[in-house]
């Protein structure tokens, strides 16, 4: 009997295990919640989203939009899930919380060959396994993995957004609207020029909460703290996330000097979460300057935004292009742990760790996606040679670009560009799909 077994219960982890069992692979899947969760989590269910409920863009000319199509391709269970309990959030894919989690626990709990423990693990386990215990892995763990010869592990910091109840908000004073009129899925909090400087110089006094050994040089870009991104100029928010641009506030008929956006959280429309606004601010101030948000002045924070420090692998030279140990085959890392971000890239990291282990243990040989797919380019650039190496969100900088010659010269439009490219990996990987199926099918 073909076995295996899944260290962490996150969404590389369920992805991993999912695909291991629709291999026919008996799974044991460890998860150390509820005796035990690290300080960023809460619930009791499988693939938790600890800071924003945003999958990114659904859209074809985005390097993650990409992504997800070629997950569905391959029957992932995360992306069912997504699909399953889809919020409306513009040309984004965003999901209820609870829902989510709650079907993808459900999904596995259903499955007769997957094998639930609740226990931490704090060493490697003997035989095949997948290792997706997150950037949040236990400190016995972490302490564990460290010590495997030749490698060194590295922390970043990442933040939350703060969530707030939409009855709360003074709906007077915002308007719906998705940028460039694709719908009117966000919430927008519209400011002046005066209140735009008012809410930085605020911004920039108030007190933060101390994060042990926190450094600014620390944190990954794509999850930058707002405080941190206001020190960097008076301007820096009015061009990242309280960008006006393709939006216009209807009782002024113009475009607003800053807008802070705020996208549905759950199905029900009740919550809202301040899109951009990861932040380490103690917890008064957070509601004392957020509520001088226009809008906003009489918010209801249900959660306030938190910052915790992350630890990632030195993946270069520890890891192959489809996330198993050089050293250790049969042995596979999957999640941001392996220096992938994003909770998409997170998935999509388990889904290629367990169709690899599971076609090695099926007598398949090992899974290995070109860089012209979208998965196969985050898995070769973990594993690339890279001194400066740091967490990687999927774009298309990292995906095969169109081949040099003349035809494809000829085109200068990105939108296009991107098209042609996300086409081509989707029939490779739509082709790979239908050959796995039938090879699968004649050795039955």
């Amino acid at each position: 009997m073909m076995q295996a077994t899944v260290v962490g219960a996150g969404l590389a982890g369920c992805e991993a295990a999912w695909q291991l069992h629709r291999q026919g692979v008996e799974v044991t899947l460890l998860e150390m919640k509820p005796q035990k969760k690290s300080p960023a989590h809460h619930r009791d269910d499988f693939a938790e989203l600890v800071c924003s409920n945003s999958l990114r863009s659904d859209r074809l000319t985005n390097g993650v939009g990409l992504l997800k199509e070629e997950m569905r391709l391959l029957s992932s269970l995360v992306m069912e899930a997504a699909d399953a309990s889809r919020v409306p959030a513009g040309g984004a894919l965003a999901v209820d919380r609870d829902q989510f989690s709650g079907y993808i626990t459900e999904k596995l709990r259903a499955c007769p060959g997957v094998h639930i423990e609740n226990r931490e693990v704090t060493a490697l386990p003997e035989g095949p396994c997948i290792i997706a215990t997150g950037p949040l892995t236990s400190d016995a763990l972490a302490e564990s993995i460290a010590q495997i010869p030749g490698l060194s592990t590295l922390n970043f910091y990442d933040a939350a957004a703060p969530i707030v109840t939409l009855e709360s908000i003074d709906m007077t004073k915002v308007f719906r609207e998705s940028r460039y009129g694709r719908g009117d899925d966000y919430l927008n909090c519209p400011m002046t020029e005066e209140e735009y400087s008012a809410f930085v110089s605020a911004l920039l006094e108030a007190q933060t909460a101390d994060v042990h050994g926190f450094e600014e040089k620390s944190v990954f870009e794509g999850c930058m703290p707002v405080e941190s991104m206001a020190k960097r100029g008076p301007m820096v928010l009015a061009f990242g996330p309280l960008k006006p641009v393709g939006l216009t506030d209807p009782r002024t008929g113009k475009q607003p000097y800053a807008v802070v956006q705020l996208r549905q959280d759950n199905a029900q429309g009740t919550l809202y979460n301040l899109v951009g606004f990861q932040t380490r601010l103690k917890f008064p101030e957070q509601k004392r300057v957020f509520g001088m948000i226009p809008g906003l002045e009489q918010a209801e924070f249900v959660r306030y935004g938190v910052m915790h420090r992350n630890t990632f692998l030195a993946s270069p030279g520890f890891l192959n292009s489809h996330f198993e140990m050089i050293s250790r085959p049969r042995t596979y890392f999957a999640g941001q742990m392996t220096g992938v971000e994003g909770y998409v890239e997170s998935a999509a990291s388990g889904l290629l760790a367990g169709l690899s282990l599971g076609h090695d243990l099926r007598g398949l040989g090992t899974v290995d996606f070109p860089s012209l797919t979208a998965m196969g380019a985050m898995g070769h650039y973990v594993a690339a040679p890279n001194h400066h190496f740091q967490p990687m969100n999927c774009t298309f900088g990292l995906i095969d670009g169109l081949p040099v010659d003349k035809e494809h010269k000829k085109i200068r439009n990105k939108q296009q560009r991107y098209t042609l490219i996300s086409e081509r990996a989707l029939t490779w990987v739509r082709n790979w799909a239908e050959q796995d199926v039938a090879a699968a099918t004649e050795s039955e």
